[in-house]
């Protein structure tokens, strides 16, 4: 294990691990407790009562968050013809079809999100081996497959995250910045409990929020009082 440095040594006694936060306090630690010297990401991450092994209770899908991540995502879409214009004149940093897969099949990844027409999948399925194990599939449910591709990369550049649980049933999905207001990182992060809260399968059983805590990029884990999230 890495030593801490005497400022990640100050800002572990801000926290008091053994007390849960709401909300509002624990993102205002997160930002004292925040020392590195470039802005830090900060994230949430949710212990959900689910069983990611049964296909009911798999949780998958994508939201927009009110004042964004502060991260500009660099946009590839697969797509021919009129969407190929309508994705250019939409903001996409990157279009094409064969071309780009063969770019990408020789290691390029100069990329944040991909997202493909419904009739480009075919083609751009083949490189699931490539794609998958980075996150960076298209999929319908987190709206990277569409004909509406202008919605989409309007979507994403103004702060769409992706959610997904994984195999031990947590969530980690960033909310913006150590720089940004406490306010606007509160709502970025009530916003997210309130699509976490809706997308709950009806097959989970007993507490569904079991432990949400909130991080910068280098700073300590903040403990969120789960009572105060369930509506």
């Amino acid at each position: 294990m890495a030593k801490k440095t005497k400022k990640q040594q100050e800002a572990l006694k801000l926290v008091d691990r053994t007390k849960a936060y709401d909300a509002k306090e624990a993102l205002d630690l997160v930002k004292k407790a925040a020392t590195a010297k470039f802005d830090e990401t900060i994230e949430a991450a949710f212990r959900l009562g689910v069983d990611p092994k049964k296909a009911d209770q798999q949780i998958r899908g994508a939201m927009v968050l009110p004042h964004g991540t502060g991260k500009t995502q660099t946009v590839l879409v697969f797509a021919k013809g009129d969407k190929a214009k309508e994705a250019e004149a939409a903001g996409a940093d990157y279009v094409g079809e064969a071309d780009l897969i063969n770019k990408i099949n020789q290691g390029w990844f100069d990329f944040d999100v991909v997202v493909a027409t419904p009739d480009m999948m075919a083609e751009v399925g083949k490189l699931g081996r490539v794609l998958g194990p980075k996150g960076l599939m298209p999929n319908p449910k987190t709206g990277t497959v569409t004909f509406d591709v202008e919605k989409a990369i309007q979507e994403i550049k103004a702060g769409k995250v992706e959610y997904r649980v994984d195999r031990q049933s947590n969530i980690h999905v960033p909310i913006g910045k150590v720089s940004f207001d406490l306010e606007k990182l509160v709502e970025n992060f009530e916003a997210l409990v309130e699509t976490i809260n809706k997308v709950k399968p009806q097959a989970a059983k007993g507490v569904y929020l079991r432990n949400v805590a909130l991080a910068s990029t280098m700073g300590p884990g903040v403990k969120v009082d789960t009572s105060t999230l369930v509506k």
